[in-house]
């Protein structure tokens, strides 16, 4: 990566989450311990749907999927960041940088679609419930899931390619524990306002655009849901609350470090912890704990493979 006049940067040194040999040694401890327990039960939870025929309808085909994709994010900064913790010299080259920064794009625009998908379901299923079944074929669901795949596949390609054509030539300290938008343009050596302009449109725009969009499809869920039975209604708003958190989880952080212009805030990195590592993990499985009937079928896998 040499041109006539300058060096160009080829690899970037990540300051990391703290400079606190405590402070990353209790992260480190915590992060560690969560991952090690969270991260199974996302895969105890594919296996449970992907084993019981009882749990064949859309729902839980999205839920499956759902769990797939938040445990291979899981493993684009958490491992890299635990190993880091032990390293005087956080390094990361620029190809790894930048493939860090595809598949961080790629699985969670994918995320993001694949909720938006949800909430389709969810809409059929309370307030079109006689159309349920032509609606969400299974050819239908396999169609969606692949329009997601794309669209993030889209979305990610296009951050990467903004990306690729600016020059890196100066500093080259990445002030996070992984690679990112808003902390690599900072590193760019030349003008970057066009660039985080389009960025911010694209990534911010998407997760906003898509937060509204979540939130007034489950308000008119609930609304609709009103004039039900008192079961159905108490299912509908059970289900719905638990899509509105994961909602939350996921968007909030998301529109806090896209939607506003790169500059540095006290709060971006516990903010970036939280939307890479911890609820990445945590969404699939609040899901489950809210849903009796993948409840149910995981405590029947278990008793029959775990032998007291």
């Amino acid at each position: 990566m040499e041109t006539d006049n300058s060096t160009m940067v080829t690899e970037f040194i990540l300051l990391g989450l703290t400079q606190s040999h405590t402070a990353q040694l209790l992260v480190f401890v915590l992060v560690l311990i969560f991952y090690l327990i969270i991260l199974p039960g996302n895969f105890l939870i594919i296996l449970t749907i992907r084993s019981d025929p009882g749990l064949s309808a859309p729902l839980y085909f999205f839920l499956g999927n759902l769990a797939f994709m938040d445990a291979s994010y899981s493993f684009i900064v958490a491992p890299r960041m635990l190993v880091d913790f032990f390293s005087e010299k956080k390094l990361i080259s620029y190809g790894c940088c930048i493939t860090q920064l595809f598949f961080l794009h790629f699985l969670g625009a994918g995320e993001m679609f694949l909720l938006v998908v949800m909430a389709f379901d969810r809409y059929i299923a309370i307030c079109r419930p006689l159309h349920y079944a032509t609606l969400m074929k299974p050819k239908v669901c396999y169609a969606l899931l692949l329009a997601l795949w794309l669209g993030g596949f889209a979305h990610s390609i296009v951050q990467v390619a903004l990306i690729l054509h600016l020059p890196f030539c100066g500093p080259n300290q990445l002030d996070n524990f992984f690679c990112d938008v808003p902390q690599v343009i900072k590193l760019a050596c030349t003008d970057t306002f066009i660039v985080e302009l389009l960025m911010v449109s694209n990534s911010g725009m998407l997760s906003l655009l898509c937060f509204l969009g979540l939130l007034a499809s489950y308000a008119v869920i609930l609304c609709h849901v009103r004039n039900h039975s008192s079961e159905g209604k108490n299912k509908a708003i059970s289900i719905c609350t638990t899509h509105i958190i994961i909602v939350f989880l996921m968007f909030g952080p998301a529109i806090f470090i896209y939607t506003r212009p790169f500059q540095a805030l006290a709060a971006d990195k516990v903010v970036s912890l939280f939307h890479t590592v911890i609820f990445p993990l945590m969404n699939p499985l609040i899901y489950t704990l809210r849903n009796h009937e993948v409840k149910a079928s995981m405590r029947k896998l278990l008793s029959q493979h775990i032998i007291f």
